[in-house]
Protein backbone atom coordinates (compact mmCIF):
# COMPACT_ATOMS: atom_id res chain seq x y z
CA UNK A 1 0.00 0.00 0.00
CA UNK A 2 1.32 3.43 -0.91
CA UNK A 3 2.25 6.04 1.66
CA UNK A 4 -0.53 8.33 0.35
CA UNK A 5 -3.15 5.59 0.71
CA UNK A 6 -2.03 4.90 4.28
CA UNK A 7 -2.35 8.60 5.09
CA UNK A 8 -5.85 8.77 3.60
CA UNK A 9 -6.97 5.71 5.57
CA UNK A 10 -5.48 7.03 8.82
CA UNK A 11 -7.11 10.44 8.33
CA UNK A 12 -10.47 8.75 7.66
CA UNK A 13 -10.24 6.67 10.82
CA UNK A 14 -9.08 9.59 12.97
CA UNK A 15 -11.74 11.97 11.61
CA UNK A 16 -14.54 9.45 12.16
CA UNK A 17 -13.39 8.54 15.69
CA UNK A 18 -13.02 12.20 16.69
CA UNK A 19 -16.42 13.21 15.32
CA UNK A 20 -18.07 10.30 17.15
CA UNK A 21 -16.11 11.02 20.34
CA UNK A 22 -14.40 7.60 20.35
CA UNK A 23 -17.75 5.92 21.02
CA UNK A 24 -19.78 3.34 19.08
CA UNK A 25 -22.69 5.29 17.63
CA UNK A 26 -25.03 2.31 18.10
CA UNK A 27 -24.32 0.81 21.54
CA UNK A 28 -22.27 3.62 23.07
CA UNK A 29 -19.13 1.61 23.87
CA UNK A 30 -16.36 4.11 24.66
CA UNK A 31 -12.77 3.44 23.59
CA UNK A 32 -9.43 4.45 24.99
CA UNK A 33 -8.22 7.40 22.88
CA UNK A 34 -4.66 6.03 22.92
CA UNK A 35 -5.73 2.78 21.21
CA UNK A 36 -9.26 3.16 19.83
CA UNK A 37 -8.79 0.43 17.24
CA UNK A 38 -8.60 -2.15 20.01
CA UNK A 39 -12.39 -1.84 20.41
CA UNK A 40 -13.69 0.33 17.55
CA UNK A 41 -13.84 0.30 13.75
CA UNK A 42 -14.31 3.20 11.37
CA UNK A 43 -16.97 1.58 9.19
CA UNK A 44 -17.65 2.66 5.59
CA UNK A 45 -21.41 3.18 5.43
CA UNK A 46 -21.43 2.59 1.66
CA UNK A 47 -18.74 0.13 0.53
CA UNK A 48 -15.48 1.59 -0.73
CA UNK A 49 -16.00 0.11 -4.20
CA UNK A 50 -19.24 2.07 -4.57
CA UNK A 51 -17.71 5.47 -3.75
CA UNK A 52 -15.30 7.71 -5.68
CA UNK A 53 -11.72 7.15 -4.54
CA UNK A 54 -12.82 4.62 -1.92
CA UNK A 55 -15.07 6.82 0.18
CA UNK A 56 -12.42 7.54 2.80
CA UNK A 57 -14.26 10.59 4.15
CA UNK A 58 -15.98 11.13 7.48
CA UNK A 59 -19.25 11.75 5.61
CA UNK A 60 -19.18 8.05 4.66
CA UNK A 61 -17.83 6.71 7.95
CA UNK A 62 -19.30 5.81 11.31
CA UNK A 63 -17.71 4.53 14.50
CA UNK A 64 -18.88 1.05 15.47
CA UNK A 65 -17.65 -1.37 18.12
CA UNK A 66 -15.77 -4.37 16.76
CA UNK A 67 -17.38 -6.89 19.09
CA UNK A 68 -20.97 -6.52 17.90
CA UNK A 69 -22.14 -3.50 15.93
CA UNK A 70 -19.56 -3.59 13.14
CA UNK A 71 -20.35 -7.25 12.48
CA UNK A 72 -24.07 -6.46 12.32
CA UNK A 73 -23.47 -3.58 9.89
CA UNK A 74 -21.37 -5.84 7.65
CA UNK A 75 -24.04 -8.55 7.70
CA UNK A 76 -26.60 -5.94 6.65
CA UNK A 77 -24.41 -4.75 3.75
CA UNK A 78 -23.74 -8.33 2.62
CA UNK A 79 -27.43 -9.18 2.78
CA UNK A 80 -26.93 -12.07 5.18
CA UNK A 81 -28.95 -10.46 8.02
CA UNK A 82 -31.07 -7.33 8.15
CA UNK A 83 -30.57 -5.97 11.64
CA UNK A 84 -32.83 -3.03 12.48
CA UNK A 85 -30.96 0.27 12.62
CA UNK A 86 -28.10 -0.77 10.33
CA UNK A 87 -29.41 0.34 6.93
CA UNK A 88 -27.04 2.83 5.29
CA UNK A 89 -29.71 5.55 5.36
CA UNK A 90 -30.14 5.09 9.13
CA UNK A 91 -26.38 5.18 9.73
CA UNK A 92 -26.06 8.34 7.63
CA UNK A 93 -28.80 9.96 9.74
CA UNK A 94 -26.87 9.18 12.92
CA UNK A 95 -23.90 11.22 11.69
CA UNK A 96 -25.82 13.97 9.91
CA UNK A 97 -24.81 12.91 6.41
CA UNK A 98 -26.31 11.19 3.38
CA UNK A 99 -25.13 9.28 0.34
CA UNK A 100 -24.88 12.34 -1.90
CA UNK A 101 -22.86 14.33 0.67
CA UNK A 102 -20.53 11.36 1.06
CA UNK A 103 -20.06 11.09 -2.73
CA UNK A 104 -19.31 14.80 -3.03
CA UNK A 105 -16.76 14.70 -0.22
CA UNK A 106 -15.19 11.53 -1.60
CA UNK A 107 -14.85 13.06 -5.07
CA UNK A 108 -12.52 15.67 -3.57
CA UNK A 109 -9.96 13.00 -2.61
CA UNK A 110 -8.50 12.98 -6.13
Amino acid sequence: MSKRKKQIRAAFRDDVFKRDEYRCTICGLKANKEDPEATLDAHHIVPRVDMPFGGYVKENGITLCKAKCHLMAEEFLQGTAFHEGFAPETLYEKIGSDHEAAKRASSKLA
